[in-house]
């Protein structure tokens, strides 16, 4: 073998780099963007380019976001591709897996999906998958969607804030895991019952907990065991959206040791806000289902820890300011979903550091198992053979959130001014630094069964 075969594009070296082994002193080699070696320290590896880890930065892998509210087309407004994918990379966020809705068209059939991705072609910073929504009447483009592409599928059994993507009954909902069973597809569930909803007393005025009681505990609850016995049933495979309510928790655990192919993420508002500290008419925190109390909060983090949830991902929902009503603070009219894609990392870093947790199970839960739900096979872990994403991380470096310094679209933020541990100095994609003005992200497509 020759000189110039045996180097490689990039070489990344430290004395702390987190592969599925644990994180310890290593040498990378990154060949045509995959990983190409993993080395010990001082191996001695060779690279077109060098990159020495500073004494107080870890090299992890680059996170997958799976829950990521892009909006374009239709609502570019409120979010678009370039400065979503922006705040990814400023976030260690190497891929993301755009949700069906709030864009117009919806991503309900495959002409909807190529139109998105002729949208967001040219336009990514990094890497980007799409979802495919379950409405009444599509059962037909499900499959179509699938051999398109798409990672699963998303539905609602509530309204979904917007017209253009109804909710499923019960019946469709049975429907389509039926369907979705046939060919190997996944489900994501938005799981709250519409019928509880209705039931429960209607948010109005700045008072957070008269939205509170808008959204109950038994709302989730309902649903999920709505969702668990059809999924007993159909054997296809389940993945609950957003776990807000703790109280959910046991049914989760019993449908998973009794066979149900179900799994469940929250995200990183649930795990870091507590409704008691939330201030009236802050409708910045809305987002449904709601952050709920602190000893909630805190039975989330017992789920997480005992393998009950799976996975953190952002359900990164933003809209413009005036849709979540700043000016009056009213959460009966505000739009419901937060904005925090890019602070994911440091908000549950935070919080798990807090506790105890090691980085590298914050890692897996916002990067690997996030990726494997989705069928994303070479992303989430450095290893041979990965795609060579990758962060650079400061775990013990502190700073101060200013919303209008973030990137994405709206400068709309519950964290605005909260101090948080850990930055993200670098975000490498296929082992070339993420730059700002060159759009360098590729449009995922599902792998071939």
């Amino acid at each position: 073998m020759t000189d110039a075969e045996e180097a490689y594009d990039l070489v990344v070296r430290g004395d702390r780099v987190m592969t599925p082994d644990g994180t310890g002193p290593r040498e990378i080699g990154v060949r045509d963007g995959t990983v190409a070696a993993v080395a010990p320290l001082g191996a001695g590896l060779r690279g077109a380019k060098i990159l020495e880890l500073e004494a107080d930065e870890v090299l992890i892998p680059g996170l997958v976001d799976t829950h990521v509210h892009v909006n374009e087309p239709g609502r570019t407004e409120w979010e678009g591709f370039a400065s979503a994918t922006r705040a990814a990379a400023a976030g260690g966020v190497t891929t993301i897996v755009d949700m069906p809705l709030n864009s117009i068209p919806p991503t309900v059939s495959v002409p909807a999906l190529e139109e998105k991705r002729a949208v967001a072609l040219n336009q990514a910073f990094v890497d980007v998958g799409f979802w495919g929504g379950a409405v009444p009447g599509n059962t037909k483009n499900l499959r179509p969607l699938h051999e398109a592409g798409v990672f699963g599928f998303k539905c609602f059994l509530v309204h979904s804030g917007v017209d253009e993507f109804p909710p499923l009954s019960p019946a469709e909902l049975e429907k389509d895991l039926a369907e979705l069973a046939a060919f190997g597809a996944l489900m994501l569930v938005h799981a709250e019952d519409a019928g509880t909803i209705d039931r429960a007393p209607h948010p109005a005025g700045k008072t957070y907990a008269s939205f509170l009681a808008s959204r109950p505990d038994n709302a989730e609850t309902a649903a999920i065991a709505d969702v668990i016995e059809p999924a007993r049933s159909t054997g296809a495979r389940v993945h609950i959206l957003h776990l807000s309510s703790a109280d959910a928790l046991t049914e989760i655990a019993e449908a998973k040791a009794t066979g149900v192919r179900l799994t469940a993420e929250t995200c990183p508002h649930y795990l870091t806000l507590a409704a008691e500290d939330i201030p009236d008419g802050a409708t910045a925190f809305k987002c449904c289902p709601p952050v709920r109390g602190e000893a909630n909060r805190e039975l989330l983090w017992d789920g997480l820890a005992n393998g009950t949830i799976d996975c953190i991902v952002s359900d990164h929902s933003p809209s413009t300011q005036d849709l979540k009503d700043l000016a009056h603070g009213d959460f009966g009219t505000a739009w419901g979903g937060i904005a925090s894609l890019q602070l994911g990392l440091p908000l549950v870093w935070t919080e798990a550091r807090r506790r105890g947790i090691a980085l590298e199970r914050v890692v897996d839960w916002m990067s690997a198992r996030p990726a494997a739900i989705a069928g994303l096979q070479r992303k989430g872990r450095i290893e041979v053979g990965a795609e060579a994403d990758f962060a650079v991380f400061a775990d013990g470096e502190d700073f101060v959130v200013d919303a209008a310094a973030l990137k994405h679209k709206n400068p709309v933020c519950p964290y605005d001014g909260a101090a948080l541990a850990g930055v993200v100095r670098r975000t490498y994609l296929r082992g070339v630094p993420v730059n700002d003005d060159v759009p360098g992200g590729r449009l995922l497509r599902r792998s071939p069964d």
